[in-house]
């Protein structure tokens, strides 16, 4: 007999992590499935912190947007695929008001996923085309161990085109939070 597995969508997944059993686990949902992510680690959550504070700082009044870290998206046109970035920013036209209770309905913006030491690449960049197939104009994978990020955003033609910033370089908010710049030295002291 064959043992199916059971697919959940964004409302039985809301129920599965409010069980007392998954209170403190990091859980996102990839095309149904449940995926437990292991506690980020000090730098990993300085950076999201980092990320968080820049976007306020260029936006101190929310008036383009909502800046979260660690916070659900999903799009009503995928309701098995939940997603928490480190950090984000969402436009105030696409944010909901007042703000979900549960999870925000439209992907970010702006999405940060920071690269812990048991990712690969491969699984960050699967995230990122999620994040660009569902409405994200900018995916910024940051890369702690080589002091960089790998900017991803779709092209002209809906395909996927990635930039490497090194140590040196600075990551614009391009046509998303037009004047918006990091220099990865703030970062990586």
């Amino acid at each position: 007999m064959e043992v199916q597995q059971r697919l959940y969508d964004v409302d039985s997944f809301w129920e599965f992590v409010h069980r007392p059993e998954n209170a403190d686990k990091q859980l996102e949902l990839i095309d149904g499935e449940i995926i437990e992510m292991p506690a980020p680690g000090e730098e990993h959550g300085y950076l999201a912190g980092e990320f968080y504070h820049h976007f306020r700082l260029f936006d101190p009044e929310r008036k383009m947007g909502v800046p979260t870290v660690e916070s659900g998206y999903y799009t009503l046109d995928d309701r098995y695929t939940v997603l928490a970035p480190d950090a984000a920013f969402r436009l105030r036209d696409r944010a909901d008001a007042p703000l979900n209770k549960r999870w925000a309905s439209a992907m970010p913006d702006i999405a940060v996923e920071i690269k812990s030491p048991n990712d690969s690449m491969a699984k960050m960049r699967r995230k990122a085309e999620i994040y660009l197939r569902h409405g994200a104009g900018l995916v910024w994978i940051v890369i702690p161990d080589k002091q960089a990020v790998e900017v991803c955003r779709l092209d002209e033609n809906g395909d996927i085109q990635t930039e490497f910033i090194d140590a040196e370089g600075s990551l614009s908010g391009e046509d998303i939070l037009p004047g918006f710049e990091l220099k990865l030295t703030r970062l990586f002291p």
